[in-house]
């Protein structure tokens, strides 16, 4: 996942939940649910992740842009492998995990398949920022050992960078790919944000955690100032890439 500003910091001081480790946090059935879930819709996120770079690097116009994109697959696959772990070092079995949310993502992934090689740079910028945004939210409220292994598998894979320097050099080069670029990247906000509010609300363990039932969550009002935090990184992002949100 990749993302230069993070829409969430972890409390200076955490309380609750965020105060504990997941030997203790886990105890309480309902958030252990909401735990595994969460790290299988990432575990499948990073996943799918790494099948679209290696797909992208396909599309590369050069071998220096393909070697880039197949490093950053692979970092991807090893974000991956540390959530499997994590799961399996649980007790839960990975695969388990991963498939509720399997028919959503890649709903997602064919709803937005990008025609060429920039609409998949900002594909893999715009779309995986917004989900690592929605993961940080979250993150803040979860344990201890649960919330560094999200903010780590949330590292910026360099995706970002190179995604603006390509995305603007294309720009440079001919101005009128902008706006067909900032149509694409509105509709991925769009999609994105709609995909994360129809897991949430079909998985009872995690929208109960994230509206108040569970840990120190969200209540409604909250939820909102969520969202709109994320739409605001959106927007520093798209100015980073030289688009208008």
């Amino acid at each position: 996942m990749t993302t230069p500003d993070h829409a969430a910091e972890t409390p200076a001081e955490p309380t609750g939940v965020a105060a504990q480790d997941w030997d203790r946090a886990s105890a309480a059935p309902q958030y252990r649910a909401a735990v595994v879930d969460l790290l299988g819709a990432l575990a499948y996120g990073e996943l799918a992740a790494f099948e679209r770079l290696a797909e992208d690097a396909k599309l590369a116009p050069t071998l220096a842009d393909k070697a880039a994109l197949a490093k950053m697959a692979s970092a991807e696959f090893a974000h991956f492998e540390q959530l499997r772990d994590r799961l399996a070092a649980v007790g839960v079995e990975p695969t388990e995990a991963m498939q509720p949310f399997v028919a959503a993502l890649d709903g997602f992934h064919r709803q937005t398949a990008p025609s060429d090689w920039l609409e998949g740079l900002v594909k893999a910028y715009v779309g995986d920022s917004i989900a690592s945004d929605f993961y940080r939210e979250v993150a803040a409220r979860l344990d201890s050992d649960t919330r560094a292994l999200v903010l780590a598998v949330l590292d910026d894979t360099g995706h970002g960078g190179f995604a603006i320097e390509k995305v603007r050099a294309a720009i440079d080069a001919d101005p009128r790919v902008g706006g067909r670029l900032a149509l694409w990247a509105r509709r991925l906000m769009g999609e994105a944000l709609s995909q994360s509010q129809r897991v949430v609300a079909e998985r009872d363990a995690l929208s109960t955690m994230l509206v108040g039932g569970v840990a120190d969550g969200f209540d409604l009002a909250e939820v909102g100032r969520m969202f709109s935090r994320i739409t605001e990184a959106h927007t520093k992002r798209m100015a980073a890439l030289g688009l208008a949100a």
